[in-house]
């Protein structure tokens, strides 16, 4: 019998990437974390025993507290949770098993940048942003670790900041994180990260076309393209713009996962018909 503050897999899969997605938080053991070294989209690994010292991280913010299988320590967690001021706490029912039972996306550890002391990736690339580094922060925080670092620099630059504050170079020539023939970084990070979900796919195709001047591949392209050129001639700050263009890549996501087949025209009923 599922709890009452419980959710299950596929209205989980509803919020993941969305912008007012809870905080989801992985509570597995080393040990069982170590027996499938993959977490939920956008997931944080969070030590139940020490609940009580991370609990204060989010107070009045919603989250879904991951066990092993529904059976752990999930729902102690989410009352201690609750208790110390959470909007609200609530346990996906079944817990990861159930999660990758249901074919929901998982990202592998292994594949993550290695982390820094508070457990944040840290991410370097070239200043003066237009596509594909909005686009892969965007990814990176709405799917993979909502705590990542971006830092942007001048060109020549970036592989010295990456070997000196241990982040991980993208969207530069010779780096991992980077353009693979003629798909971009985004498209790189998807493979990398096994990310399948179909409306992510889409959105890549809209990002390769505007990234790599191919406006042809999707009819879209050319709208991303100039919202992205846009918005750098509005943002002086690459920060800024990096947290207008959130709200760029959301609406982009929504687009290409709920209503790629909503049409809009003018006048908005027929002639002779009523609204």
């Amino acid at each position: 019998m599922s709890s009452i503050n419980s959710i299950f897999p596929d209205k989980l899969a509803r919020l993941i990437g969305v912008a007012h997605c809870p905080a989801v938080i992985d509570v597995r053991t080393e040990e069982e974390h170590g027996a499938d070294p993959r977490f939920v989209p956008g997931a944080l690994r969070r030590p139940a025993a020490e609940v009580s010292d991370w609990a204060p991280e989010f107070v009045a913010r919603s989250a879904i507290v991951v066990d092993a299988n529904g059976k752990g320590s999930a729902e102690g967690v989410a009352a201690w949770l609750r208790h110390a001021g959470a909007s609200s706490a609530d346990v996906l029912n079944g817990g990861h098993a159930a999660w990758v039972k249901s074919g929901g996306a998982v990202v592998p550890e292994g594949k993550i940048p290695k982390r820094d002391p508070q457990g944040r990736t840290v991410w370097v690339t070239r200043s003066r942003p237009k596509v594909d580094r909005i686009a892969c922060p965007w990814l990176i925080r709405r799917f993979v670790d909502p705590q990542a670092v971006f830092l942007f620099v001048a060109a020549a630059e970036v592989s010295a900041v990456a070997e000196r504050f241990g982040a991980a170079a993208f969207d530069i020539e010779g780096a991992f994180w980077s353009h693979r023939g003629e798909r971009c970084t985004f498209d790189t990070m998807l493979d990398e990260w096994d990310l399948t979900i179909d409306s992510l796919r889409r959105l890549a195709v809209i990002v390769r076309g505007a990234d790599t001047a191919r406006l042809e591949i999707a009819p879209e392209a050319p709208g991303l393209l100039a919202a992205s050129l846009g918005l750098s001639r509005m943002y002086s700050d690459d920060l800024e713009q990096l947290d207008a263009g959130m709200a760029l890549y959301d609406a982009f996501y929504r687009w290409c996962r709920d209503a790629t087949d909503e049409p809009h025209n003018w006048p908005a009923t027929k002639p002779g018909k009523t609204a």
